[in-house]
């Protein structure tokens, strides 16, 4: 499937890393995830929005680090034993890049079938859900799949990137 091709619920069935932010399960797709992380010690970096929690230095390479709750504005609170960072791989610009999403929890990887998955709803124009890749229906709840190359704006991504210095 070309990379311009429209996700329809059926071409969206996969493996999906499930977690949660407050009382909501999310799902992204498990190709785009590197790895999951505990949080650590995180560097703020000045001048960046307020979704960006800073950067981390995993074996010698600077993420930088979203926090979900932050970019969703969700209500804040403090991290757990549960609180995880996701490594996921984003297309920017000049290229792929690593940035680290922090979430609740991680919850578990689901085989989702495109039956299962149904169309983003449609909220007016007001409302974007360009990130949503759609609504799947598994283990008896809803999980928003997340289209995590959308979460952040390419403008986002090249200034957060940037910020960190590895653009």
């Amino acid at each position: 499937m070309a990379e311009t091709a429209e996700k329809t619920p059926a071409n969206l069935a996969g493996k999906y890393l499930t977690f949660r932010l407050m009382n909501e399960e999310y799902g992204i797709e498990i190709l785009k995830v590197k790895e999951i992380i505990g949080v650590m010690a995180i560097t703020s970096l000045p001048r960046t929005p307020p979704f960006v929690r800073g950067v981390i230095n995993l074996r010698g390479k600077v993420i930088p680090v979203i926090d979900l709750r932050k970019k969703f504005e969700m209500q804040i609170t403090d991290d757990t034993d549960m609180t995880c960072i996701i490594v996921v791989d984003v297309a920017a610009r000049g290229g792929n890049i690593q940035i680290g999403i922090l979430v609740d929890s991680v919850s578990e990887v689901l085989d989702i079938a495109g039956e299962d998955i149904e169309n983003a709803p449609a909220f007016g124009t007001n409302i974007d859900t360009a990130f949503i890749l759609g609504m799947a229906k598994a283990k008896g709840s809803v999980k928003i799949l997340l289209n995590i190359e959308k979460v952040l704006s390419s403008t986002e991504l090249e200034n957060v990137a940037g910020a960190a210095g590895i653009v």
